[in-house]
């Protein structure tokens, strides 16, 4: 039976069309990065490849983002050709539309490990995370595997509530889930790896009541009936990621291929030294969590996780089996992608965006979190209740402020604890995804406009970039020759990372928030400019 709306669920309304009114205004402020164009290329080749009726087979072999699923950059695609914006326009509103599903998934996720508040608290933890709330926008392999993921994790949850027997309507969220996450990307398989354990847990617990007997009788009842959710989530999966279905073997070739580097080595910045990406120590991503999320997020996600574990050990009488379940799969969704980065050692680069899906699993743990702290805090005394909703205020204050000041660069963010983004300047990578093109071409565009500066005659201007050159090209548009050679150019935009050289040159205009530059435009008319790059860039 359904229940009716509370004022949390009324307020997690508000805050998702808040969320749809931000997005709508501003998708377009957000620039381009490194694999956008390639990205685009490849939702053309899928709907090529359907189109054709698997014909035109470009798709399949395309660079390696066929061993990727390109359901986002097919629909963004397909998109594209029926709404009135630009190709990249699109892309950018595409990527807005799958982060509100992810906000609503997350809601409606801890709404069922919770209740109301809790999943008001998880929505509002997720949404006020900078570097997640970013990539939402720009990201579009990372940021709709996170969606995908929390699409899964919600499909679990659901089964889990209704062990051994979940509805036909759960059972057929399972195999949408399974689809789209795996379709999206095989590291879906590190989300069902909690799901496994999960359904362990609660064998040993009904072995436990009812004898090893009963419970796998029960297990086996669960199995069953989610059964039909397979070939529906290989349907799916299919779909999204055509290349995966066409030999059986397809998808064990996608895990062997990304269990090693498949790159030529680059130097990043980490720590205020140049490590090549394979052999970043140990500590890469779980330190880089640490410094990546506001501190907010981290001190509930910590009382969240410490509580989760509590109740998972059935320290509180009231809680359910198939609740300690579900806490458990939570828990270890968040928890196992940092600790198989730990123990395996992957290449680290680019920060945590390729463990961007742990993310809504750690805002469902701080979402457990603030209820039960208000909770706690309300039997104690009204000082304590003060603290918990100053503390809480806080946690949502902070990193608002943060992506005001930082739009549309969120995704740069980095906490007190690196010293903000100008503290972390001379340690990590801060606008790794190039985005600050788009401004940066804006403004020598302007300048040119402002000054009324013609070209030499008989030919364009001459632009050096030091940077993703295809997020330039569409940010000056036309009338700009574009090279990674200064001999001869006119100016020179260079990002700000360690990887461009800074020139001594006038600065027609510089891209930065708060004290640090993310972008730089160089007059170099007249000068001789021999190098751009410190090394190759990533």
């Amino acid at each position: 039976m359904r229940s009716a709306p509370t004022l949390a669920d009324r307020v997690a309304l508000v805050v998702l069309a808040g969320f749809a009114v931000a997005a709508a205004a501003t998708f377009r402020d957000y620039g381009l990065g490194w694999d956008d164009y390639t990205h685009s290329q490849y939702g053309e080749l899928l709907l090529a490849l359907y189109d054709s009726s698997f014909a035109d087979t470009r798709a399949l072999r395309f660079v390696n983002l066929y061993m990727y699923g390109g359901g986002f950059d097919m629909a963004a695609a397909l998109a594209a050709k029926l709404l009135p914006f630009t190709l990249f326009e699109t892309r950018r509103l595409a990527g807005a539309v799958v982060g509100l599903i992810g906000f609503i998934l997350i809601w409606r996720t801890g709404r069922r490990l919770g209740g109301p508040y809790v999943g008001l608290a998880a929505l509002v933890a997720l949404l006020m995370t900078p570097h997640y709330y970013g990539h939402v926008f720009i990201n579009a392999k990372d940021a709709p595997f996170a969606v995908a993921s929390l699409a899964l994790l919600y499909a679990f949850v659901r089964a889990i509530d209704e062990f051994p027997r979940p509805s036909w309507f759960t059972v057929a969220i399972f195999g949408v889930g399974l689809g789209v996450a795996f379709g999206t990307r095989i590291l879906a398989v590190v989300t069902a790896l909690a799901f496994v354990a999960a359904v362990v847990f609660l064998f040993w617990s009904d072995a436990r009541r009812d004898g090893a007997a009963a419970a796998g009788r029960s297990l086996w009842q669960f199995v069953l009936r989610l059964l039909p959710a397979a070939p529906l989530g290989i349907a799916i999966m299919g779909l999204l990621w055509p290349w995966s279905v066409l030999s059986p073997l397809n998808v064990f070739e996608a895990i062997e291929y990304f269990r090693h580097f498949f790159e030529k080595p680059w130097d990043e910045l980490y720590e205020g030294r140049l490590i090549p990406v394979p052999d970043m120590p140990a500590s890469y991503v779980p330190h880089l969590f640490a410094l990546k999320l506001p501190e907010g997020l981290l001190i509930f996600a910590t009382v969240g996780a410490a509580l989760a574990l509590w109740r998972i050990a059935g320290r509180a009488d009231t809680d359910s089996r198939t609740a300690r379940a579900n806490l458990l799969v939570v828990l270890l969704a968040a928890a196992l992608p940092i600790g198989i980065a730990v123990v395996t050692r992957p290449a680290g680069y680019n920060g945590i965006r390729h463990f961007l899906f742990a993310v809504p699993p750690i805002a469902l743990l701080a979402g457990l979190a603030v209820p039960w702290l208000i909770d706690q805090a309300r039997r104690r005394s009204k000082r304590a209740l003060i603290a918990v909703v100053l503390l809480a205020a806080a946690a949502i204050l902070d990193p608002v402020v943060a992506m005001v000041r930082l739009h549309p660069y969120e995704y740069t963010y980095f906490n007190l604890l690196a010293g903000g983004e100008r503290g972390a300047r001379k340690d990590y990578m801060i606008d790794y995804w190039g985005l600050s093109f788009k401004q940066a071409g804006e403004a020598l565009r302007g300048w040119l406009e402002a000054t009324g500066e013609k070209p030499p005659q008989g030919r364009r201007w001459k632009v050096a970039v030091c940077g993703p050159h295809p997020p330039a090209r569409i940010a000056l548009g036309d009338g700009f020759e574009l090279t990674w050679d200064p001999k001869g150019a006119d100016f020179v935009m260079a990002l700000g990372e360690f990887y461009c050289a800074r020139l001594d040159a006038p600065v027609l205009a510089n891209v930065d928030r708060g004290g640090v530059t993310y972008a730089t435009v160089y007059d170099i008319r007249g000068r001789d400019v021999k190098e751009l790059l410190t090394q190759a860039p990533p």
